[in-house]
């Protein structure tokens, strides 16, 4: 391993589609000074002529990693699109690699430009890579009046993009087409998304989008409708939901166990808090294990992950969380568990239904401490001819640090 002192052996260059006729003296430099020069093929195409050796990175992108980590010790170029740390290869690439190894030199994201030519402030856009991730991470993003740039890896994922959000009540959504940007190739189309025919899309690819229509909103605050998820009646309605995750108070880049996920709702809207959230629900009904995933799915959550398997035994060897809820599955056995294993200032909340699982929570209330709340809830029905008060079972809720 190199130091911080050493002169770097690779340089991570964000190539834009005019190829070097962007880059700095130093950029130039570099590229002169490699022996290899390693990107994809339409990155060294643009390329003049190098004495160094070129490499196509190959397919899947993890064998090109492994291929570069065997250059260690020769002067080493690898071209990227743009910003290769917005989106890019830069943050695979350096987690191999100790700090002194290496130095990027970026060029104007696409994001960058496509702002350039929109005159949109990136600070109110949401900017998100698709190429390589399902198109329902827009999901939570659909507002009227909400602006996003997307990469897609396609003209047919710009068409699915097209399809999928006149499929959500959003057809009416403005899609700008930006193909090649910075290059000679360089083309900008404008077309509504229920209208979309274009069949001659170039790769790269990035589509702004200005989102119009009368689709479902998705909110922003904890307790959304049940209506969002499929279930088979096992959810935590979204009253009682709404009292969970105050309670489990989800932080920026903290994992929360999920215990009886059923359609995977408390675990599903940790995530909606914070993109950097991560959740593992444990499930042993294989079906409910489906349908929490699904859910995810079409949620833009895609990242939560549900274990199959009945607790305590199935949470040994998982990675120990910031915060515990459970929903189903409550025993004195799965309560010593987590208080030998869970380490100090972990956030646990439990709900109980039943006069047994109500006395347990009462119990370790008062052995251990926290808030104990009792909710009762009713909402208002048809009584015959008239309207009346329908009671849900009351639900006890404990929470507490360890």
């Amino acid at each position: 391993m190199l130091g911080m002192a050493d002169t770097p052996w690779l340089t991570i260059l964000g190539l834009g589609e005019d190829g070097p006729e962007g880059l700095t003296d130093a950029s130039r430099a570099a590229l002169q000074g490699a022996e290899v020069v390693m990107g994809p093929p339409r990155h060294l195409a643009l390329l003049p002529d190098l004495a160094a050796e070129r490499v196509a990175w190959p397919v899947p992108f993890a064998e090109g990693v492994a291929l570069l980590m065997t250059m260690r010790g020769r002067r080493v170029v690898i071209l990227a699109s743009g910003d290769p740390f917005w989106f890019g290869a830069g943050t695979v690439v350096t987690k191999a690699l100790a700090p002194g190894e290496w130095v990027a030199v970026p060029g104007a994201s696409c994001f960058s430009l496509a702002a350039s030519r929109l005159g949109w402030g990136l600070e109110g856009v949401s900017c998100l890579g698709l190429h390589a991730a399902p198109l329902t991470r827009l999901r939570p993003l659909l507002a009227p009046g909400a602006r996003a740039v997307v990469t897609l890896r396609d003209g047919a994922a710009v068409a699915e993009l097209a399809v999928w959000l006149a499929g959500e009540g959003f057809g009416a959504s403005e899609l700008v087409v930006l193909e090649a940007l910075g290059g000679k190739r360089e083309r900008v189309r404008r077309v509504l998304a229920e209208n979309y025919a274009l069949d001659d899309v170039q790769h790269p690819v990035a589509v702004a989008i200005s989102v119009a229509g009368a689709g479902a909103v998705l909110g922003a605050a904890s307790g959304r409708g049940d209506e969002w998820f499929a279930h088979d009646g096992q959810i935590t309605k979204h009253p009682v939901r709404a009292l969970a995750l105050s309670a489990l108070a989800p932080r920026p880049g903290e994992l929360l166990w999920d215990i009886g996920a059923g359609s995977g709702s408390i675990g599903i809207e940790w995530l909606l808090s914070h993109p950097t959230t991560r959740a593992i629900g444990f499930e042993a009904d294989p079906g409910r294990a489906a349908r929490a995933r699904e859910n995810a799915l079409r949620l833009g959550v895609e990242r939560l992950v549900v274990a199959e398997g009945r607790a305590p035994a199935v949470l040994e060897g998982q990675p120990l969380p910031d915060a515990v809820f459970i929903g189903g599955g409550l025993s004195e056995a799965l309560l010593v568990q987590l208080f030998g294993l869970l380490p100090p200032g972990t956030r646990l909340v439990a709900h109980a239904v039943t006069l047994e699982s109500e006395a347990l929570l009462a119990l370790w209330h008062g052995a251990k401490g926290g808030n104990l709340l009792r909710v009762e809830l009713a909402e208002a029905g048809a009584l015959g001819s008239r309207r009346g008060w329908k009671s849900a079972y009351p639900i006890v809720q404990w929470s507490v640090v360890l």
